[in-house]
């Protein structure tokens, strides 16, 4: 039986909503759910400009008031920059640095204000920074399935790209569905295929989606050799640029179901998940 890594990303559900700011309490009281579930890794918080995400000015004391002691669930902060980063390091129970390198130059200058070449450079600064404080970089490849903004895009982008990232010393890449474009068989050449090249690498697939394709996409991913996945209880969250209002992020329900049928180790426990499931029914509703 496969061993398959479930992330949960609170932090990518929460960070849209612009119209209220989720109380601090109210944050640390789903995360601390979540905990609790068996996850590998909670995609908890970022630390990123409060202009930009106002949602997320709080990680540092949502962190602060997280229980730690009963989970063996990791944590993981989003940073788009080397300030972000250094901060982030500052937190000893922070295991991952998460940072979203688009192949898209639009894209890229839309979410961090770089171009790809100064993302470039950043991202070396932070793996040397990270490594100095015995933490791993996450790599976002985003646009890494498709591209709507007219920037050049086929697999042999994708596979320079990996071969960079991977070059430069990423040794967990995320192949990112940024705006739900991706199709079956574009997810399962792409892991199919570079999987094999890098077996040191730890590819993960972070897969935005409507309700009607989640299936096709996650049983790409693993049927290509992918055993990590992103999700986001009832799919909430995703990025707002996606043209189809039903876009989100892959529905961790969803994945949880997947597995169960294909017989995957997960390590959820199920009535832990019921109870994180209500827990943000009560923060998104």
């Amino acid at each position: 039986m496969s061993r398959v890594k479930l992330i949960e990303c609170p932090r990518d559900a929460m960070q849209g909503i612009k119209s209220h700011f989720i109380p601090t309490e109210q944050k640390v009281r789903y995360i601390t759910s979540l905990l609790r579930v068996g996850f590998d890794t909670i995609d908890f918080g970022s630390f990123v400009s409060p202009q930009a995400i106002p949602q997320m000015r709080d990680t540092a004391a949502v962190l602060n008031q997280l229980d730690l002691s009963k989970t063996e669930s990791e944590l993981l902060a989003i940073v788009a920059n080397v300030r972000g980063a250094t901060d982030a390091l500052q937190f000893e129970e922070i295991d991952y640095l998460g940072y979203p390198f688009s192949i898209s130059e639009i894209f890229q200058m839309r979410n961090t204000h770089k171009t790809i070449a100064e993302s470039i450079e950043t991202l070396d600064v932070i793996l040397n920074l990270a490594s100095q404080k015995n933490k791993q970089v996450v790599a976002y490849l985003s646009m890494g399935f498709g591209n709507p903004y007219g920037d050049p895009w086929n697999v042999d982008i994708v596979a320079k790209w990996t071969e960079k990232l991977v070059g430069m010393g990423v040794k967990i890449l995320s192949l990112s569905d940024t705006i739900g474009v991706a199709d079956g068989k574009t997810i399962h050449y792409l892991f199919s295929n570079l999987i094999p090249l890098y077996p040191d690498i730890e590819f993960g697939a972070h897969l935005h989606t409507t309700p009607a394709s989640w299936y096709e996409k996650v049983d790409a991913a693993y049927k290509g050799g992918c055993l990590r996945f992103d999700g986001a209880i009832k799919g909430y969250g995703g990025c707002p640029m996606a043209k189809d209002d039903l876009t989100g992020n892959m529905p961790t329900e969803k994945l949880v179901s997947y597995f169960n049928q294909q017989k995957a180790i997960t390590n959820v426990r199920a009535m832990s998940f019921e109870s994180a499931y209500n827990e943000a029914v009560k923060i998104f509703s």
